[in-house]
């Protein structure tokens, strides 16, 4: 679960959904990987774990199984973010890779990743590790745009690890910069300046354009205008970038869940029939089911 931006309930609906697909009979693990911010605990209603990710970065503990906590679910637990560990936010790269691997064996059904905001490779790179990318975006012009850049940020970064020499990497390096001398505005440029360089690897950016799907939901939806944004950005999205992103759904405004979050309890298990529960229940059916949901308001 990935967002352009901070405050526009990530975190929340990761654990929401997390405790929905437990109650739907899934071994469910929930992992902060907002390095350096971590509060998934508290949207679960749980004091800071003893041992957290940041034991397992340092090496404190060798097997991440040692930092899984008992949520009170059934077949629901969590790995806790690192915010006791000041580094945590910029791991470098062998750290990463370790985390990864080491998320990837766990013996579970499901790992939901409840990243950090913005777009630092850290981030993307937990975001397009998943074999789904689900992207948290709220009905506002801030989050709408940095939802679109996120997307694009990501695909580049995709691109970029697909590359197969250096002379394409550094092509993909200037189109991150938006006045690059290139003329590079969009993926379509990029592949035409790719195209004069070398034209072996066009197939295979093409390739990864083709296999990147994203998923977006849309949050603290107020009206239909509202919920019809995930459909214009999987429309903006397949126009000017060229990938084929999906509208996983969306989860009404619901004062419900404040209420919660002041009380420290998740509000899809304290409050189960508030429409935003009822929502993000649709939402984990969506998803097991492999389906985008329509726009029902």
């Amino acid at each position: 679960m990935g967002g352009g931006k901070g405050g526009i309930g990530k975190s929340l609906l990761t654990a929401a959904l997390g405790f929905q697909l437990a109650r739907l009979g899934r071994r469910v693990v929930l992992v902060d990987a907002d390095l350096g911010g971590a509060n998934l605990h508290t949207c679960l209603g749980l004091a800071g774990p003893a041992l957290t990710l940041g034991d397992f970065i340092c090496r404190r503990v060798e097997r991440i199984e040692d930092v899984l906590v008992e949520t009170g679910v059934s077949g629901l637990r969590l790995i806790s973010g690192a915010s006791d560990f000041l580094g945590a936010a910029n791991i470098k790269y062998a750290q990463k890779v370790r985390v990864l691997n080491r998320i990837r064996s766990l013996e579970v059904d499901i790992i939901l990743l409840d990243l950090g905001a913005g777009t630092s490779f850290n981030i993307i790179d937990f975001f397009l590790v998943s074999d789904v990318g689900i992207l948290t975006v709220v009905p506002e012009p801030t989050s709408i745009e940095n939802g679109y850049r996120f997307i694009k940020s990501a695909l580049y970064r995709r691109l970029r690890a697909a590359a197969p020499s250096q002379a394409v990497r550094a092509i993909v390096d200037s189109a991150l910069d938006q006045k690059n001398p290139l003329g590079i505005r969009t993926p379509l440029d990029l592949l035409a300046v790719v195209e004069r360089a070398d034209p072996a690897a066009v197939p295979l950016l093409r390739k990864e354009m083709g296999a990147f799907h994203p998923r977006f939901v849309i949050n603290q939806v107020r009206d239909p205008a509202d919920a019809a944004i995930g459909h214009q950005l999987v429309t903006a999205c397949a126009r000017h970038l060229g990938v084929k992103a999906a509208y996983a759904g969306y989860v009404p405004f619901d004062d419900t869940v404040w209420r919660c979050v002041r009380q420290r309890r998740l509000f899809a298990s304290a409050v189960p029939d508030c429409p935003s529960a009822q929502k993000v229940r649709e939402l984990a059916r969506g998803l097991l089911q492999g389906e985008s949901l329509a726009l029902t308001w």
